[in-house]
């Protein structure tokens, strides 16, 4: 993984210094709450319901153990033992104190870590595929142009106060996307051309929230020395064209909906051949330079696993889980792990300060030292050795991290929602235990196959409802928590955004909700289908016949 240079490390430490001189003042009257309060959200630092939230990035969702350890000591130090996960690849302390965060910061910084640039209108962490670098079909590893656009994008003068917050993914496997790319500002995908050069068609104007919408492509192939000269013409044309007037309208998504893709297009390669040629443009040495941070580990040669296929054939528990929660790795005789963070009782993408130590272990036994975080809440060890999965299989169910329910029904994707968000009109947690209890029969689970559930407490859509195969959304009926389910999202190649089912729902309605829709599912599929595939064949009329029916 990337490491700190000296211009990483003052830049980090300046900031840090910067900070902790602000939260004197602000605690010294010098600083009223509303100048305080842009400087905090620069530094990843919100006031939430019940307490402060701090936001630390995670740069394409890569971690260390040493850095899990960190995140571990500061939970118990300065919040309740605890931290979570985000869909953005991201961490979070959700009971800081705002006198503490300097010190936590500076505790941070000495791990390679930092809160920049995880708030406000700015461009925010950029996001890829959890198995980048490892899985067998991805086209290029695609964290390397994650870390340049890293590096270009923070502290950019250019892009330091942007009309709306904004989001890159980049994804490099031609047959899946784990990324999301199509619903961020700004997707990239990476392809090669013809003469088999690497290079990217560039979606714009993807984004959820209270306008879901998919990126449409703006430029089939652009190649990858161009990489920041055209990002930054596209973010140039959103920030001098872009609504600052209403914040509901001032994401990117809008101004490409607004002017038409073809239109935008054009705006971006008019700006684009005014910078196309400047020092932003990469050089091969350059690419070659960051390239050289994502070397593969030192691999084993492994011909066979004689252990490994034993061990499957005798235990059943084992070989499901091996079945649900591993991915098949680019090199032989090692595996991609899914460690599960979505046991029944806690909320998904929490994990306490033991168990990030238990994780920090395994990553240091298993998988140099390295992991993860998946888009969908879970963590990732990257690099196991396939006779090595008992062994990790054994050690992750103590913990809760070895449910072979990867991709199921019940991996639900989950914002914090109403138990802590500000923003959110309803809880989210409580339908998720809801509905984890009442489908908690693995075969049963199995038998269903793939669905994605995502629920989130509120139009910021931080679950990301709108692209779950089922989306729950918490709504406010005259002060009473309702939810709106939605079907049809999805998140994928063939990305769409769900539509809503009809009116809501009372929180002790939702299990009973999901089983009727699961039903409905269930005696109209083939042998062949999952639930989207029936959802897209049949439409929405006979769920929502059976849902709305009235009882005889």
């Amino acid at each position: 993984m990337y490491k700190y240079d000296d211009y990483d490390r003052n830049l980090v430490l300046e900031r840090v210094k910067q900070f902790r001189g602000q939260t004197d003042r602000f605690f010294s009257g010098e600083l009223a709450e509303d100048e305080y309060l842009a400087l905090r959200l620069q530094n990843g630092l919100y006031v939430q319901r019940l307490a402060p939230m701090l936001r630390v990035a995670i740069p394409y969702g890569m971690l260390s153990s040493v850095q899990l350890r960190r995140l571990a000591d500061l939970s118990r130090t300065y919040d309740k033992g605890y931290v979570h996960f985000t869909t953005r690849q991201n961490v979070q302390f959700n009971w800081p104190e705002i006198k503490d965060v300097p010190d936590m910061l500076q505790s941070l910084s000495e791990v390679e870590m930092h809160a920049i640039q995880t708030s406000g209108n700015c461009i925010r962490n950029t996001t890829t595929d959890q198995f980048a670098g490892v899985i067998n079909d991805e086209i290029i590893d695609p964290r390397p142009y994650c870390e340049l656009i890293r590096q270009w994008s923070t502290f950019h003068p250019e892009f330091a106060y942007l009309p709306r917050k904004f989001k890159i993914a980049v994804n490099a496997c031609p047959t899946e996307d784990r990324a999301a790319i199509k619903v961020h500002d700004i997707g990239l995908e990476i392809i090669k051309n013809e003469q088999g050069e690497t290079g990217f068609r560039v979606f714009v104007g993807g984004g959820l929230g209270r306008t879901p919408l998919l990126g449409s492509a703006i430029n089939e192939f652009l190649a990858e020395q161009d990489l920041l000269t055209y990002l930054e013409a596209v973010i140039r044309v959103y920030n001098q064209h872009g609504r600052r007037d209403n914040k509901y309208k001032a994401r990117i998504k809008i101004l490409v909906k607004a002017l038409t893709p073809e239109v935008f297009a054009q705006k971006v390669e008019d700006e684009w051949q005014h910078i196309k040629e400047s020092p932003a443009k990469l050089t091969n040495e350059e690419i070659d330079r960051v390239k050289g941070f994502f070397d593969a580990p030192d691999y084993k040669t492994i011909s066979s696993t004689p252990s490994f296929e034993e061990q499957k054939a005798s235990n059943k528990a084992f070989a499901n889980w091996v079945n649900r929660n591993t991915n098949h790795h680019k090199v032989q005789g090692y595996s991609i792990v899914t460690l599960t963070l979505k046991k029944t009782g806690v909320p998904p993408g929490d994990v306490s300060d033991d168990k990030l130590e238990l994780i920090a272990d395994l990553a240091d036994q298993y998988s140099f030292g390295e992991v993860r975080v998946a888009h969908d809440q879970n963590i990732v060890l990257a690099n196991v050795k396939q006779d090595d999965l008992f062994d990790v299989w054994k050690k992750a169910q103590p913990a809760g991290f070895a449910t072979p329910n990867l991709n199921m029904l019940t991996d639900i994707i989950c914002c914090p929602g109403g138990d802590f968000c500000a923003l959110a009109n309803a809880k989210s947690i409580p339908i998720a235990e809801q509905i984890q209890t009442r489908f908690d029969n693995l075969d049963y689970l199995y038998d269903l196959g793939e669905i994605e559930l995502n629920i989130s407490g509120c139009m910021n859509a931080c679950g990301h409802h709108h692209i779950g195969n089922i989306g729950i959304l918490g709504v406010d009926k005259k002060g009473l928590e309702f939810y709106q389910v939605s079907l049809g999202g999805c998140s994928g190649k063939d990305a769409s955004v769900g539509k809503i089912l009809g009116p809501s729902f009372a929180r002790e309605q939702m299990a009973d909700i999901i089983e009727k829709i699961i039903n409905v599912y269930v005696e109209n599929r083939t042998d062949e289908e999952l639930f989207l595939d029936t959802y897209r064949r049949i439409g929405m009329t006979p769920f929502k016949e059976r849902v709305y029916a009235k009882a005889h």
